[in-house]
């Protein structure tokens, strides 16, 4: 895709869209596909569908990545963790399609991290040396998936005063040096998800939102408008439910036992310039790693804890107090000022839809969710519904392909192979051709190639060009693109997905009226 001056065509998902396709959906022809979730695997399950010349009906009881695709670490990897614990085939599709989306598909999204494990008392020799033929064991990945070195360098061994450098906040006593590597990063996970529907979008799916699926049948299903209270039927010739946690509550028979990862959002200032990440061993464990991930809005993200949910599963999982203290506490073994309860401005917490396999899930003994793998599944109910489940976010171009090929199969549809290997989503170009687009570097990396179509609009309206929130790059400019062309429909569409505001409760207040009068005005031009 070349640099353009307004939204990709046919991309554009608004309010109006929304509510002539909704009407086209129920009660309408039987379309070939209806996918029931709009997290990344539901949004690319749409875009495959809809990129091999398949009618595609998707819908969503929420927003786009309202649920887990929007609370991730923001990490496209390379599958170093899945190397360590012998599922070498979960690490190669994961270096796989790292590649895919850094080079290909999201260039403008996903970038290159650098991390460091800094080599404290803490970390033993032992653990160090097979950290480092860890290290090594990734980069060997990143060539056996063809990922350019270019796009990802090298790991190397730092000395402690170059280890100082990358993260001055880290205590000094006896730090011997650092481990540096390398691993995908995207710029924020719920755009990638906007970016994969609008791409869809652009192929012809019906993206909809506040659309809840009430009743699946391998024929369609029955939906209520969560706008209007209307329901209807939606007729489909195949169903993939791709709901990810609430998978098992549409189709009998899935196992989901959830997996909570939480992470805490501090200012920036806490920890001082961070050029890198961290990777901080989790005392007494050998392969377990705490991530300080700084975002560059102001605001560094610390991750992430690997935790059973039981019981009933909420739509936003709340943070426990333990979560809070095991992280601050695995922090604080690095930091010279360890940071304190007081200076964690906001938490979140995604549930990874782990699917239960284990004969012992009902025995009282079934093993730590850290432990179940993270291998995705595509299950074919009786009657011919299509699930998939597990998987993480960095594999979901491969998930959605692989549920779009059962549905084919399971329902003789007529339809080539998947194309979206080296289809670039909306706003993706080269690298060199990113690097000369002209909108600021911020922009680019948010919109891509349709960065100069967003400033444009500051331009033109310099209220629009101011931010929203003092001390917060985030503009009123990109709130009215969100509302034109990104699905927006209220205040926590723009607060909480397509900006990430919403993160710290504070700031979520403070913005709350700025956002309110620019979504008011959008909605009176639009009217």
């Amino acid at each position: 895709m070349t640099p353009t001056t307004g939204p990709v065509p046919g991309s554009s998902l608004s309010a109006a869209r929304r509510s002539r396709e909704l009407a086209e959906s129920v009660g309408g022809p039987v379309v070939d596909v209806l996918v029931v979730g709009l997290g990344a695997t539901g949004a690319g399950a749409a875009l495959d569908a809809a990129a091999r010349g398949l009618t595609v009906v998707a819908v969503d009881a929420h927003d786009l990545a309202f649920g887990t695709s929007r609370f991730s670490s923001k990490l496209i990897h390379g599958g170093l963790r899945y190397l360590a614990s012998g599922q070498l085939d979960v690490a190669h599709e994961s270096a796989v399609e790292r590649g895919v989306l850094m080079e290909r598909t999201a260039p403008h999204l996903v970038r290159a991290q650098p991390f460091v494990l800094p080599l404290t008392p803490l970390v033993p020799r032992a653990q160090s040396a097979l950290a480092w033929a860890g290290f090594r064991a990734g980069d060997t990945l990143r060539l056996a998936a063809r990922t350019a070195r270019a796009t990802l360098p090298a790991p190397r061994r730092l000395s402690a005063v170059e280890t100082r450098h990358l993260a001055p906040a880290l205590r000094t006593d006896g730090l011997r040096g650092g481990l540096l590597s390398w691993d995908g990063r995207l710029t924020d996970d719920a755009r990638l998800v906007t970016a994969i529907a609008r791409t869809a979008a652009a192929q012809g799916a019906r993206i909809l939102t506040r659309v809840r699926a009430l009743r699946l049948t391998a024929s369609g299903a029955r939906v209520r408008d969560e706008l209007t209270g209307e329901e209807g039927e939606i007729r489909a010739r195949a169903v993939i439910n791709a709901s990810g946690v609430w998978a098992g509550g549409l189709v009998d028979g899935i196992r989901i036992r959830p997996s909570r990862g939480t992470h805490l959002v501090l200012r920036s200032d806490h920890l001082g310039p961070l050029p890198a990440g961290l990777h901080v061993p989790v005392p007494g464990e050998t392969n377990r790693f705490v991530l300080v991930l700084p975002q560059g809005d102001g605001r560094v993200y610390v991750g992430l804890t690997d935790e059973p949910v039981e019981g009933d599963i909420p739509d936003v999982p709340e943070v426990p107090e333990a979560d809070i203290g095991f992280l601050l506490d695995v922090l604080g073994s690095v930091l010279d000022v360890p940071v304190q309860r007081d200076d964690v401005v906001g938490a979140f917490a995604g549930l990874r839809p782990l699917l239960d396999t284990s004969p012992a899930a009902h025995s009282g003994d079934a093993p730590r969710t850290a432990d179940i793998s993270r291998r995705h599944a595509v299950l074919t109910s009786p009657d011919g519904v299509i699930t998939v489940v597990g998987g993480k976010l960095t594999t979901y171009r491969r998930m959605a392909e692989d549920a779009v090929d059962a549905a084919v199969a399971t329902h003789r549809l007529t339809a080539g192979s998947s194309p979206t290997a080296a289809l670039p989503l909306v706003g993706a170009a080269s690298p060199g051709r990113l690097g000369s687009v002209r909108a600021p570097r911020r922009l680019v990396q948010r919109y891509g190639t349709e960065a100069p179509a967003v400033q444009a609009l500051g331009a033109r309206d310099p209220r629009l060009g101011e931010p929203v929130l003092p001390g917060h790059p985030v503009t009123a400019a990109e709130l009215v693109w969100a509302v034109r062309h990104e699905g927006a429909l209220d205040e926590a569409d723009l607060l909480d997905r397509r900006t990430r505001i919403g993160l710290v409760p504070a700031d979520r207040a403070a913005a709350l009226n700025a956002v309110r009068e620019v979504l008011d005005e959008a909605w009176a031009q639009q009217g």
